[in-house]
């Protein structure tokens, strides 16, 4: 089943027909491997997102699907045709996609441009042994291509596809050769056609042993070495080979392009007519700065091929991961034209577009774009757009950075709005308790907020969800995060790989910032004068974020410059800012922080659950444990910060935790299999609080939980891959009301919301370890919270929906959450929202239920 683009209705209908899922937003952030991107002739931007392929469109900057199959992370993606094969392209709708893993595995994806569909083609045949680094080919015909893969295994693939040009639209891969490269394996691989000689192909292929190996073939598939180029001094790791060149009377000439990590780019020429003149002394005049420096010859099907070293660049100041060559452009004569101008992109955070001088000849840097991040390391790799308008890197952040030249009569490259999202699992997320955007938190040691945002171009317009805010940046892991009550209730706690839970709050620039994503009249602006933080700055250590103040720039220096061991490094201070338009990485990274309010000490151990009531006055946290007293459930007021109660009931760690709707009651599921349902009532003094029952729930590890919004009933989900339905009976014990039936896999998500009061009725999401969704239909039991358990109508339960895959995860889902929903209409369409193992953070809407 084939998805439309990012937020139309996706085919995936329930069991009884009724219901229907469409994605609505997919945030995930890129692989941090090179080779791991690449820009299609279609306009698509492939990467590896954890196991998936991601595709996204530059032009809308979203992420439109993610491609699931791979069970081990994504490392490199190649589009066929390729931008080279510009001859190829014309009028053409049916494009393919390869991608490697790090378990060995490459599988092919057919992609309908034309209708917006995309399904899988095939897995190849396991050739490689360990993980896959490097994919490169060409087209030699208008329905073959030939590609290699390198391996760490030691080994390169050369491999034939063939489209079937018929209106089912197959594909046929086959193996014609392997060559072995001994222990030091290659890491970066480029192919072409050689001029004049009948589709004969040459491959260059570079690694650890910091040469660049020549090979020449046809399309049989046999390749023999056929030269070795020498110069850099480190690892080799990208190649890139230029279209034909004619240049003067010359025939046409072949350049290669490397990188390497030692930090210097090398420009190589592949020439057929020096051969003629190579017994003949040179010509002294022809010395000078910009002569060639002669390299070796070697010969293809009775071609002599002289490879000299036409420029070294020297400009980038880190390790050099990427060069590309602009790609051609179709001239009205059905030829190619290659621009002479080439792209890097290196980890000193810049990349460079390289061009030759027009009137000496030699190369220069013309172009250099790049970002401010907090990290030390820059770009795994750059990329051209296939008409060279715009380029795009993507670096260690998981963050892909897009410039495009707006200028007329000069360039003028400018930032552009792209996707973005998490680079590791993400542990947890939730609405903001208006609804309005999502905060997500991971183990990237990021929070994020998305937050649909309404263009000003024309009202009623598209929306697009966009990444508005990253209000927490840490020097831990985080694993939890709950909202709770603050001024205009943007204010949440979190939790980390740390004893302490840390409570953050809106400032100024973010509300307004929200104001304009929202489109809401600014009636209310009013209601900003007591906020009186404009953002924070980074501490130098990472872990403490301090307020900005409205009024006050000295007073903030000096807090600053004055606050002991944090004061040791310096870094660049924020400048929050107000956003109109969506911001860009660089002023997510720096200027949409949430200064740090509160501390909560307690916890023995690093935090793992966080939740608080539906009134945001009680937070309820837990720690990772492995013994009664640290298992303790710690409840702590908001307002006084005081700890105001300590659970006592688990003997390993509390796994998630969830008030009733009422707050009546606060449920505990554990990794001893046990659950538990705690009384607490709300007291001047702070909460008391009482156990209600304990017993053992099921017969492995309980990850999930969630409450029915209308009644005291609740569901647990479980490794042991069941989800039941209990009942608080009387305020006095839990019953047991039903078991679904199994599931395929271990259950580690649910998430319960209410559809009709009357008949009880609503909805539990239910998410997996594989990463798969269901949505099933629960009613009957107690209609409402204050009623008796005398004549109430049984339990009744169905699967009303399986979401298609391509919607879903392709690794666990680590929670589920219903967005709140004023309204009143059980029929209106309801957003789900998701985050995984997987780096994504997905929006869904449920409709026609």
């Amino acid at each position: 089943m084939s998805p439309p683009a990012a937020g139309g209705l996706a085919g995936a209908r329930g069991e009884g027909g009724g219901a229907g899922v469409g994605r609505v937003f997919v945030g995930a952030g890129c692989n941090r491997v090179v080779n791991n991107v690449s820009w299609g002739a279609c306009g698509l931007v492939a990467f590896g997102a954890q196991n998936a392929v991601a595709l996204f469109s530059p032009l809308r900057g979203e992420i439109v699907t993610t491609l699931p199959g791979h069970k081990a992370t994504v490392n490199c993606t190649l589009w066929l045709p390729t931008k080279k094969d510009v001859l190829q392209i014309r009028s053409r709708e049916r494009h393919y996609l390869l991608s490697g893993s790090s378990d060995g595995i490459i599988m092919a994806w057919k992609i309908d441009s034309g209708k917006g569909e995309w399904t899988r083609a095939l897995q190849l045949p396991v050739m490689h042994k360990k993980g896959v680094t490097c994919l490169a080919g060409r087209m030699v015909s208008d329905t073959v291509s030939i590609f290699a893969s390198t391996s760490s295994d030691g080994t390169v693939v050369i491999w034939k596809m063939e489209d079937e040009p018929t209106s089912v639209g197959s594909c046929e891969v086959s193996c014609l050769h392997s060559i072995s490269v001994g222990p030091k394996p290659m890491v970066s691989l480029s192919l072409a056609v050689l001029p004049g000689q009948g589709g004969h192909l040459i491959l260059a292929m570079g690694g650890l042993d910091h040469k660049v190996h020549i090979y020449c073939g046809d399309q049989s598939g046999k390749f023999i070495k056929a030269c070795q180029l020498k110069g850099h001094s480190d690892w080799i790791r990208s190649l890139d080979f230029s279209l034909p060149v004619m240049m003067g009377s010359e025939e046409h000439s072949l350049f290669l392009v490397s990188s390497s990590q030692d930090r210097t780019i090398r420009i190589w020429k592949m020439n057929s007519d020096a051969v003629s003149s190579a017994h003949t002394t040179p010509r002294k005049e022809d010395i000078g700065i910009a002569s060639y420096i002669e390299g070796p010859l070697f010969v293809s099907s009775n071609t002599h091929y002289q490879v000299s070293l036409e420029s070294l660049l020297v400009g980038h100041e880190d390790w050099v991961y990427s060069v590309e060559w602009q790609p051609p452009t179709l001239l009205t004569d059905d030829e190619a034209h290659q621009p002479m101008s080439i792209l890097s992109a290196s980890m000193d955070k810049m990349m460079m577009i390289w061009k030759p001088e027009k009137n000496t000849g030699l190369w220069i840097n013309s172009v250099t774009v790049g970002e401010l991040s907090h990290s030390a390391l820059g770009f795994y790799g750059g990329h051209w757009q296939p008409d060279g308008k715009s380029i795009l890197a993507h670096g260690y952040g998981g963050s892909f950075h897009m410039w495009r030249d707006v200028g007329l009569g000069s360039e003028n490259w400018q930032p552009q709005i792209v996707p973005s999202g998490h680079f590791a699992p993400v542990s947890d997320l939730t609405w903001s308790r208006s609804g309005e955007y999502l905060l997500s938190v991971s183990h990237d040691q990021t929070t994020r907020i998305f937050a649909p945002w309404r263009s000003q171009v024309s009202p009623g317009d598209v929306t697009c969800w966009r990444e508005i805010a990253r209000p927490q940046i840490h020097g831990h892991d985080i694993n939890c995060v709950a909202f709770i009550q603050g001024t205009g209730n943007h204010r949440f706690v979190s939790g980390a790989d740390e004893k302490v839970s840390r409570v953050f709050e809106a400032p100024l620039s973010f509300l307004k910032t929200l104001q304009h994503a929202t489109l809401l009249k600014t009636d209310n602006s009013g209601d900003f004068d007591d906020v009186q933080v404009l953002g924070a700055n980074m501490s130098a250590l990472g872990l403490s974020q301090k307020p900005i103040y409205t009024h006050g720039p000295r007073e903030t220096q000096s807090s600053i410059s004055n606050d002991g061991p944090d004061s040791m490094e310096t870094i660049p201070d924020a400048v929050p800012t107000v956003f109109t338009e969506p911001p860009v990485e660089d002023q997510l990274a720096w200027n949409t922080l949430w200064p740090e309010t509160h501390k909560l000490y307690g916890h023995g151990n690093e935090l793992f659950s966080i939740c608080c009531d539906h009134e945001g006055k009680i937070i309820a946290s837990s720690c990772k444990a492995q013994s009664a007293p640290v298992a303790e459930i710690w409840l702590w007021e908001v307002g006084t910060w005081k700890a105001v109660g300590r659970l006592q009931s688990h003997n390993l760690t509390v796994t998630q935790m969830e008030f009733s709707r009422d707050n009546a009651f606060l449920l505990s599921v554990s990794r001893d299999r046990h659950l538990s349902v705690f009384s607490i009532r709300k007291t001047d003094d702070g909460a008391e609080h009482h156990l209600v029952a304990k017993l053992e729930a099921h017969k492995r590890i309980i990850w999930a939980c969630s409450w029915n919004p209308f009644s005291y009933e609740f569901a647990t989900g479980s490794r042991d891959k069941t989800v039941k339905i209990w009942s608080v009976q009387d305020s006095s014990s839990v019953k047991l009301l039903v078991t679904l039936p199994q599931f395929h896999d271990s259950v580690t998500a649910l998430a319960w919301t209410g559809r009709d009061r009357a008949s009880n009725a609503g909805i539990l999401a239910i998410g997996m370890d594989n990463g798969m969704i269901e949505l099933w239909n629960i009613s009957g039991g107690r209609a409402s919270t204050d009623s008796s358990g005398s004549g109430s109508s049984p339990l009744s339960f169905a699967c009303m929906l399986r979401f298609d895959p391509l919607l879903c995860h392709v690794s666990t889902v680590h929670r589920l959450r219903w967005q709140k929903s004023d309204s009143s209409d059980e029929k209106s369409a309801l957003q789900l929202a998701s985050c995984g193992a997987d780096h994504c953070v997905r929006v869904f809407e449920v409709r026609d239920i």
